[in-house]
């Protein structure tokens, strides 16, 4: 166990945190198996399908959730990989063993009314913090983009003759997004307050105490998005993402095909996008409910 907990260490560069739950996995299922077999212990190298098999149900039966038993599986799938290409071991007792399947959790959103009210602002606020906050959450929700992408805007990425956003997603990945004349007209405002002097082209900036600017930070940004999200909405979950989720809603709620949302969001597939097609269910009740002669009233 040792040589596959330095290999992964090592050469794989595993975090502490990773080498650490790996290692309580393997633990685990030695600890099965000398309990199992009592009368005569069986050493992990000793272990056959069947008792991987086992072990896999009894953590199930002591009410591991999919995702753990996944986890663990894991853990075991990489350990006797290992063992066979070392040649400590001849045979790879994990390679038929299927997992349980985890169901992914559907996306939360913030409702149309609480988007509304929490991007009402006040024409005649002027000040810095006010607009830039009310731009931060008004961009998310009307280009989907995603935290890091945001952070990541510079003042040549936005372009209002053009009424456009350019965006790099992950692997630099670029793509655009068009904007309307209210977020237009919000980011004029917000620039006609920021200072100066912008750091590197940052378009989001912060003011620090000593009044120095300096570029938005990932911590600023999760607490500004959190707190006016907080003041009117009731989900347990007030972030960045959420708001992604709620701009893909939108979306599909609206009639927009789903092609053009994954070209938007920047996802690689569009089976990415297709989790979001839960949320148009009232839209398929209001069509239905128009449209069969026996709907209404009954």
């Amino acid at each position: 166990m040792r040589s596959f907990l330095d290999y992964i260490a090592l050469e794989r560069r595993y975090s502490p945190r990773t080498v650490e739950a790996y290692r309580a996995n393997l633990l685990c299922f030695e600890d099965y198996l000398r309990t199992h077999y009592a009368d005569a212990p069986v050493s992990l190298r000793e272990a056959t399908e069947s008792d991987v098999k086992d072990w896999i149900l009894f953590r199930i039966e002591k009410k591991d959730s999919p995702r753990t038993v996944r986890q663990r599986l894991t853990t075991l799938h990489s350990y006797y990989r290992f063992l066979l290409r070392t040649g400590a071991v001849t045979k790879d007792v994990t390679r038929r063993v299927v997992a349980p399947k985890v169901d992914k959790p559907l996306p939360v959103f913030f409702k149309p009314q609480e988007m509304a009210t929490v991007t009402a602002y006040d024409n005649q606020a002027d000040d810095f913090t006010s607009l830039r906050d009310c731009l931060i959450i008004e961009m998310l929700y009307q280009t989907g983009m995603r935290q890091a992408e945001l952070l990541g805007l510079s003042d040549a990425d936005v372009d209002l003759t053009a009424a456009e956003i350019r965006i790099f997603g992950k692997r630099r990945k670029e793509r655009i997004v068009p904007i309307g004349e209210g977020l237009i007209d919000l980011i004029r405002k917000y620039l006609s307050v920021r200072p100066d002097n912008s750091p590197f082209g940052t378009f989001f900036v912060r003011i620090k105490r000593n009044d120095e600017v300096a570029p938005m930070t990932k911590t600023l940004l999760y607490t500004i998005v959190r707190t006016r999200m907080g003041e009117v909405s009731t989900l347990k979950k007030h972030s960045p993402h959420v708001l992604r989720h709620t701009f893909a809603t939108a979306m599909l709620d609206n009639g927009a095909d789903i092609r053009t949302i994954k070209d938007l969001m920047g996802h690689a597939s569009i089976a990415a996008t297709q989790v979001y097609t839960h949320t148009t269910f009232d839209q398929i009740r209001r069509s239905y409910q128009a449209a069969h002669p026996r709907a209404v009233g009954s």
